[in-house]
C-alpha cells in the first residue's frame, strides 16, 4: 500500500536521496547501450572533446537521478506518472568515481480541475556532486492518488 499520496506533498519541503558512487564502468556501459558518443565511451576521445575527460551522457545523469528518487519515495507512493518534463538542464559533467545526491523540492501542488482522485506536484529535482554543486536540474509536474478519493469525489460534485 503507498505510504506518500498527494497530500503528503507541501510546498517548500526538501527531502534529499543518496549519494549515489558512478564508477568508469558504469559510464561506458550505458554509453554504448544508450548514447555511444566518443566522450562517453573513450578516454582519449573524451580528452579530445570539450568535456576533457570521459563523462557521463546527460541521459545517464537524468536515469540515475530518476533511480535515486524511485528508490526515496516514488516507489513508496501513489505515484500515477507524469505528462511529461517541463525542463532538464545539465550544468555540470558528471564523471567516474564522483558520488552524487539527488535532492526533491516541492514548488507547488494543485488537485486536478478533472480528475479529483489525482492532483499534481510541480517538483524541482536536482543532482548534486560530493561538494554539493548542481550538476543537473529537471522540472516537472508528476501525478499522484489522492489518499481519500471518494472523500475527494464527493467534495468535487458539491
Amino acid at each position: 500500500m503507498p505510504q506518500r499520496h498527494f497530500e503528503d506533498f507541501s510546498p517548500g519541503s526538501v527531502s534529499e536521496y543518496g549519494p549515489r558512487r558512478i564508477s568508469r564502468d558504469e559510464i561506458v556501459e550505458f554509453a554504448a547501450v544508450f548514447d555511444p558518443q566518443p566522450m562517453h565511451l573513450d578516454e582519449a576521445a573524451a580528452r579530445a572533446s570539450m568535456l576533457g575527460t570521459l563523462a557521463a551522457s546527460g541521459w545517464h545523469s537524468c536515469c540515475l537521478l530518476v533511480r535515486m528518487l524511485y528508490d526515496g519515495f516514488i516507489g513508496q507512493s501513489s505515484f500515477l506518472g507524469a505528462p511529461g518534463i517541463e525542463e532538464v538542464r545539465w550544468l555540470k559533467p558528471l564523471r567516474a568515481g564522483e558520488s552524487v545526491t539527488a535532492r526533491a523540492t516541492v514548488l507547488e501542488t494543485r488537485p486536478s480541475r478533472r480528475r479529483p482522485e489525482m492532483g499534481f506536484v510541480n517538483f524541482l529535482f536536482e543532482l548534486t556532486d560530493s561538494t554539493g554543486a548542481l550538476m543537473m536540474t529537471l522540472t516537472v509536474n508528476p501525478m499522484f492518488a489522492r489518499r481519500d478519493t471518494a472523500a475527494s469525489v464527493d467534495k468535487a460534485a458539491k
